[in-house]
């Protein structure tokens, strides 16, 4: 216990000094939506509002102290993206019927690389250029099913938009601007909050009607930094 506390004190203590090169693994989660994505139409006079979809996020962070205030990092990261729409209930025969958590979940994997400047000691501020790659995309949601007290749940997974791969409409590469702060205790854990601004559309064609999508994602990540 002795033996970690001294390598936490000496990792706290020479991770701001010129020269430092450390890694970093995060995890945390996403609040993410699609501009220009429309509100979803169920028929029937029903529209659902578009509203942030949370996923998660992990990932690894290597930074090299170029002075003592100043440095560059780069990290590798897998998160999940999209947008979501708002909760409905309705009744049907006699049934509750409850539409949740429904969302355009589109993963990837993303290389950002950022300039990180310590205005003082553990608390800098961050921007630069994030490269991503497209991994998965599906529709989720689930259906919450009451009928005379009893419940049941139903989940919901497509990989498809009728008859084609959800996936193969979107483009496979992701270009955004992170932006963002970031507090270093002593521990050293890392507090980092990051807004996403994508740059680049993530659907392939704009059809009638459909404007061209782009990400926008909030990330709060939690790290444990170390001198290498």
């Amino acid at each position: 216990m002795i033996a970690a506390m001294m390598v936490a004190t000496i990792s706290a203590n020479a991770q701001f000094e010129q020269g430092t090169f450390s890694i970093q693994p995060k995890a945390g989660g996403n609040a993410a939506w699609l501009s220009n994505m429309p509100n979803l139409n169920l028929g029937g006079g029903v529209t659902l509002d578009k509203t942030p979809a949370a996923g998660g996020i992990v990932g690894v962070e290597a930074e090299y102290m170029l002075t003592d205030n100043f440095s560059l990092a780069a990290g590798l990261t897998y998160g999940e993206q999209g947008s979501g729409y708002e909760d409905y209930e309705y009744n049907y025969s006699g049934a509750k019927v409850e539409l949740k958590d429904l969302k355009i979940d589109i993963d990837y994997l993303n290389i950002p690389v950022v300039a990180n400047y310590y205005l003082f000691r553990g608390f800098a501020v961050k921007a630069g250029v994030q490269f991503g790659f497209l991994t998965t995309a599906k529709i989720k949601g689930k259906t919450i099913t009451t009928i005379n007290g009893s419940t049941t749940t139903t989940e919901m997974e497509d990989k498809k938009i009728g008859n084609q791969d959800f996936k193969d409409t979107l483009e496979k590469f992701d270009l955004s601007i992170p932006m963002g702060i970031s507090y270093e205790f002593k521990v050293p854990i890392v507090i980092d909050l990051r807004y996403n601004l994508g740059l680049t559309k993530v659907n392939k064609e704009s059809v009638s009607g459909v404007k061209d999508y782009k990400n926008n994602v909030v990330s709060l990540t939690v790290g444990y930094k170390f001198a290498l």
